[in-house]
């Protein structure tokens, strides 16, 4: 009866919310990719990092960095910038203004969801006492 009781306090809860009121709408499906949201990561404290510096931060080939700075680049969330230093060719990558907004906004859902986990798991453990579990 205790479980019954939680299902329809979710849903009344659900039911009188505002649509795309949960945090989880604020994430960027882009940032999903644990990859992509490493190198985003990885450049936020930063003004500008060599490609290399990334590749060895984020722990991936040249390749997978490759491929996950062009769709973060794509979406206008990340510059390349190629130079060189004497005679060696150097990428550099830094956020755009673009993309330093839609990753404090990704962090602020994450914490938002992570902080109404608590609340939840609450409200499931204690339906399940009166069932035996």
């Amino acid at each position: 009866m205790a479980r019954n009781a939680a299902v329809v306090v979710t849903a009344q809860r659900t039911a009188s919310g505002s649509p795309g009121s949960h945090p989880r709408h604020a994430l960027a499906p882009l940032l999903n990719s644990p990859v992509r949201l490493s190198v985003v990561a990885a450049l936020a404290p930063v003004e500008k990092a060599e490609f290399a510096v990334v590749r060895e931060l984020v722990e991936v080939s040249d390749s997978v960095l490759s491929k996950q700075v062009a769709a973060l680049e794509a979406a206008g969330w990340v510059a390349v910038t190629k130079g060189r230093v004497g005679r060696r060719a150097r990428t550099w990558l830094s956020l755009t203004a673009e993309g330093r907004v839609v990753y404090e906004r990704h962090l602020t859902a994450l914490r938002a969801i992570a902080e109404g986990a608590g609340a939840a798991a609450r409200v499931r453990g204690g339906s399940d006492e009166g069932t035996g579990g």
